[in-house]
């Protein structure tokens, strides 16, 4: 992940936040407010968490273990504050099985233990602390600090505004909430079949590697090293597509109420797509440099949308 980008992202946030608020709307009632305040306090001990615990163990992924939690805890106060009206059950019931879903798929993989500052990293951190950007390692502190801590906590606590601005709406619970309702579960279940999908090619790679057989000797298409079926045969970040799709389906909410097409809300799935764009590029190349044919991968398969590219022969 470039550090420009970085800087680029927290800047966008700083001032893009306050800007859209002021200009598009709608302003926060004084219920509104006190939440976000609430809000705000749990998001700033996780932050805080974050850095302490990631500074003091080198394991980077602490926010990480915290990404699907939150979005359940912040809906769910949004909810009661503002009365348990239906549209925002709604939303809350679908953050909490959004949750649950990310929050299996990561435990799997190691993430959590009983000591929970301890589990497993992800393989991304380690590669980007060893880069020369971050030599000595106060920078990686700033970086750890800036980025990770306080503005992945911001960010997922943003993804969350769509609920926030709506806690005062009276207009029922109608058809396009219901379409938003849809599309939301569908992301989610879309990127649960990607993750399986994943998880089951990695699981039977990896499960022949530590039988002592070679990655080049592997049958098709485990000897490519990166998987390439299902989903992820048009698609290079079926589960990133997921993602996205699921918080502009969450956003879908607010225009439901009448809100608008565009409010200050939006913020959230905004920058979550560009934080999307900054960690693929970062991914891939990291996957480039390990695996011969994932440069032809690229040229062939989509990023995101599913779809096959035309390659110019």
């Amino acid at each position: 992940m470039n550090i420009k980008l970085v800087g680029a992202l927290i800047a966008v946030s700083v001032v893009a936040c306050p800007i859209l608020y002021f200009v598009v709307g709608p302003a926060l009632d004084a219920t509104q407010l006190a939440t976000l305040k609430t809000l705000g306090i749990i998001a700033g001990c996780s932050a805080l968490f974050c850095f302490v615990v990631g500074e003091l163990t080198r394991n980077n992924s602490q926010m990480d273990k915290l990404w699907s939690l939150l979005p359940i805890a912040y809906t769910w106060v949004i909810a009661f504050n503002g009365g348990l009206s239906p549209r925002l059950v709604v939303m809350a019931c679908l953050a909490t099985v959004w949750g649950a879903r990310l929050t299996f798929n990561f435990a799997r993989k190691g993430a959590y233990r009983l000591r929970f500052w301890e589990g497993e990293e992800d393989y991304r951190w380690p590669v980007l602390r060893a880069k020369k950007e971050f030599q000595p390692r106060w920078k990686w502190m700033l970086f750890d600090l800036f980025f990770i801590s306080i503005y992945q906590n911001a960010l997922v606590l943003m993804i969350t505004f769509p609920a926030l601005v709506l806690m005062n709406v009276d207009v029922p619970f109608g058809w396009m909430d219901a379409v938003a309702a849809v599309l939301m579960l569908g992301f989610i279940i879309y990127e649960t079949i990607a993750d399986e999908q994943q998880w089951s090619f990695q699981s039977a790679k990896w499960k022949m590697i530590r039988e002592g057989r070679k990655l080049e000797d592997l049958p098709a298409p485990y000897n490519k090293g990166f998987n390439t079926v299902g989903l992820w045969s048009v698609s290079r970040h079926p589960n990133y597509f997921a993602e996205q799709g699921t918080w502009c389906a969450f956003y879908l909410f607010t225009v439901a109420a009448g809100i608008g097409i565009f409010n200050w809300s939006i913020i959230g799935a905004l920058l979550l797509i560009v934080l999307f764009l900054g960690s693929s590029a970062f991914a891939e190349s990291i996957s480039a440099a390990k695996y011969p044919e994932y440069e032809h991968y690229c040229k062939t398969v989509s990023k995101f949308f599913p779809g096959k590219k035309y390659v110019r022969q």
